[in-house]
């Protein structure tokens, strides 16, 4: 495994003309050129696939590699797989202050063509929205951090801060390339004391952004596998040692089973703030979360909210039999539970149990080893959730700044297990185009890329100035 510094055109990618403004600038760019330098950029970049498996990520590494050696900045590449690099670029400041990362990840997801309308990798532009697989996830974000990095770099400001860059590989599935692997050998090339990440919360809804969700934390994905163990026979003789039996009742119990509601800083700041924009129906639920009827409602009505709550446990595959008139000796169903940052998962798997109430089944914790780690949620009060606040009501003053927590889980883990601040954002976009995001027709408004990348460099240079 070795850290190469190329500083070499030759292997990187081609960059399209629309996408690249010229050399090396004195000043930055108006709002209008830059927004079309960071669509460029995205164009490029959606057009590589880089479907993970099997990744390819160097692709794109090197594309950013010729971007930021045309402009002068140093970057490394690292490449502890072949194929599956990540590049770090670094704007030095003047050390009085820790630096402040922007993280996005090269890879995407697979695509079932057959249900897509376009080419998910043409990067066609229709009205104003950019369709491709990654539109949204998460190469957006990847080129508004890239010009970013451009624009500080031309303002030719000292900042307070290093501003370092990394496009990960690996995010999407396998983290041997990715972020477990980066914390673990580069640590010292990426060490921060805030991160800007994906996540968070920023819904499109009758043409305007109502709230910008910063996630200060996430649930962890902590899974389980319950296996029954029961008498196998012939199906016309039957038996009251039934695995299959033994594994419903289980799975129906965990199914209703309706675990705490804990409020921590993230939460309680989330649904004070947001109370104050709803409706008063809403509002009211939101300052009544302790009430079992609110509980209720919001697990009901909205069921986003009520995870955010508590630790979730979802029963999602089952598996059992191989002939329908055998009797199979086990069965088996894996759990999905996504637990609250603080969950003392040990002592949550005894209650689980006690909850199943069956000696027959076993439950299988699931292999840690290279599992995001369990972190406390970033704080709220730094100057980075600060700058955030300031940055919003100069990018989107019509809205407001919340804290969130993520029901999935972010690469963020990692930091925040490294005692960074990792905050996710992402570009605003519509339920529709939720909906896309590892789904079919994935889309985002190229309009929110630009008020994305004006939020996070607005942000970045509070933080560091």
């Amino acid at each position: 495994m070795k850290l190469q510094l190329l500083l070499r055109s030759l292997c990187c990618a081609s960059i399209s003309a629309a996408a690249f403004a010229q050399t090396p600038q004195a000043g930055m760019l108006s709002a209008d050129a830059s927004a079309a330098e960071m669509n460029g950029f995205l164009r490029d970049l959606v057009r590589i696939d880089t479907r993970n498996p099997p990744g390819d990520e160097s692709k794109v590494a090197n594309y950013i590699a010729k971007v930021f050696q045309q402009q002068g900045i140093p970057y490394e590449l690292l490449e502890p797989v072949p194929g599956r690099a990540s590049l770090v670029a670094r704007l030095k400041g003047d050390g009085s202050k820790k630096p402040v990362l922007l993280l996005a990840h090269e890879d995407v997801v697979p695509v079932d063509r057959a249900h897509w309308t376009v080419e998910p990798f043409g990067a066609e532009t229709r009205d104003g929205v950019l369709y491709g697989r990654g539109a949204s996830d998460d190469k957006s974000p990847l080129a508004a951090h890239l010009e970013t990095m451009l624009q500080l770099h031309r303002s030719g400001k000292t900042l307070t801060r290093d501003v370092i860059f990394l496009a990960e590989a690996s995010e999407e599935q396998d983290s041997a390339a990715g972020m477990h692997t980066i914390v673990e050998r580069y640590w010292d090339k990426v060490a921060c004391e805030f991160a800007i990440n994906e996540g968070g919360a920023a819904e499109v809804k009758d043409g305007k952004v109502a709230y910008l969700g910063v996630a200060t934390g996430e649930k962890m994905p902590r899974g389980v596998r319950l296996v029954a163990k029961g008498k196998s026979g012939h199906a016309s003789v039957p038996v009251l040692d039934n695995a299959v039996t033994h594994l419903a009742q289980a799975v129906a119990r965990l199914g209703t089973w309706e675990t705490p509601v804990r409020l921590n800083e993230t939460t309680t700041e989330f649904f004070s703030r947001l109370a104050g924009i709803s409706t008063p129906a809403d509002a009211k639920l939101f300052r009544s979360l302790n009430d079992p009827k609110t509980q209720m409602t919001l697990h009901k009505d909205m069921p986003q909210f009520y995870s955010m709550l508590h630790t979730s446990v979802v029963p999602t595959v089952l598996k059992a039999g191989f002939k329908s008139n055998v009797i199979p000796s086990e069965a088996e169903a894996q759990i999905d539970i996504r637990a609250l940052p603080d969950e003392n998962m040990p002592a949550f798997y005894a209650q689980m149990a006690k909850i199943i109430d069956d000696p027959s089944i076993t439950i299988v914790p699931p292999d840690l080893t290279d599992a995001m780690p369990a972190a406390p949620a970033s704080s709220l009060r730094t100057p980075m959730f600060e700058a955030f606040d300031a940055a919003q009501k100069d990018v989107l003053p019509e809205a407001i700044t919340i804290p969130v927590m993520s029901t999935g889980a972010t690469d963020s883990a990692f930091l925040r297990a490294k005692g960074v601040n990792a905050y996710g954002i992402r570009v605003p976009r519509t339920f529709a185009e939720n909906e896309g995001v590892h789904g079919n027709n994935e889309r985002i408004q190229l309009k929110y890329v630009a008020v994305y990348q004006r939020f996070v460099q607005a942000a970045v240079e509070k933080v560091a100035r």
